[in-house]
């Protein structure tokens, strides 16, 4: 197992990061893990926080050390493709893809424009495809592949009908593609946030946020280490029988 503090390599949209440990197997995490979400075309920052109690089962692999940071649009197969050469030229493979790259538009069915939708679509959708489409053909034996999908697919409310369908395809790509890769001890599953306090949300106003935590029976919003602390579970010893599923983290919100 790797030595050292393990931790979790988060970041936003349009970037791929992975963690150099030498000759040990590396943690590679595709678009954005936890941190706040940008719009398509804004730079894009690393974060690392403390989060994985436990790298992963097996000899060899592990989740821990620095990281580096490079971007691409994941609307682009070639983009993927050349992120996913770039992790392996550098450090040999990858064990743990995070793919949550993803832009939430709102409004009503008569006032969402074209572009609007056509951008998440792009994005959440086929971005989404395309990070996932890569992992499963590069994701090394005994892996993790992790989808972001949110918690609104169960009762949308008005104005979210296309954001909650691009979210409803995570769960459906991470159903099918866990029962694809059978027999290669790969698991793949889903993670369905709540309300999170991220530039997602707030991008909003403040109009978004109020209300959520009386709504909660945890009495607040979630935060990033909230999430993280989830994908972390899925990477460790510990989540090792939970494949092909669909993971409600929101403080009970439903």
């Amino acid at each position: 197992m790797g030595s050292g503090k393990p931790t979790i390599v988060t970041f936003q949209e349009r970037n791929l990061m992975s963690d150099p440990v030498d000759s040990r197997r590396t943690f590679l995490a595709l678009t954005a893990a936890a941190p706040a979400v940008l719009a398509l075309g804004s730079p894009a920052s690393a974060q690392i926080s403390d989060a994985i109690p436990a790298a992963l089962p097996g000899e060899g692999r592990a989740a821990v050390g620095r990281a580096i940071s490079l971007q691409a649009d994941v609307a682009d197969p070639a983009a993927v493709r050349a992120l996913f050469d770039a992790n392996e030229e550098a450090f040999g493979g990858v064990d743990v893809v995070v793919n949550n790259a993803g832009i939430m538009n709102v409004g009503p069915f008569a006032q969402m424009t074209d572009e609007a939708f056509d951008r998440m679509i792009a994005t959440n959708v086929k971005g989404g495809f395309n990070v996932l489409r890569e992992a499963a053909r590069r994701t090394r034996d005994g892996g993790r592949i992790i989808s972001l999908s949110s918690s609104i697919i169960n009762a949308p409310p008005p104005g979210t009908a296309a954001y909650a369908a691009t979210k409803a395809a995570q769960v459906h790509y991470s159903s099918v593609l866990s029962k694809e890769l059978a027999g290669r001890d790969i698991s793949v599953n889903a993670i369905a946030p709540g309300a999170v306090d991220t530039q997602l949300l707030r991008q909003h106003g403040e109009e978004a946020l109020r209300g959520i935590p009386e709504q909660t029976p945890l009495g607040r919003l979630g935060q990033p280490e909230d999430i993280a602390n989830v994908i972390a579970l899925l990477c460790s010893r510990d989540g090792t029988w939970i494949n092909g599923g669909n993971v409600f983290a929101n403080g009970g919100l439903g």
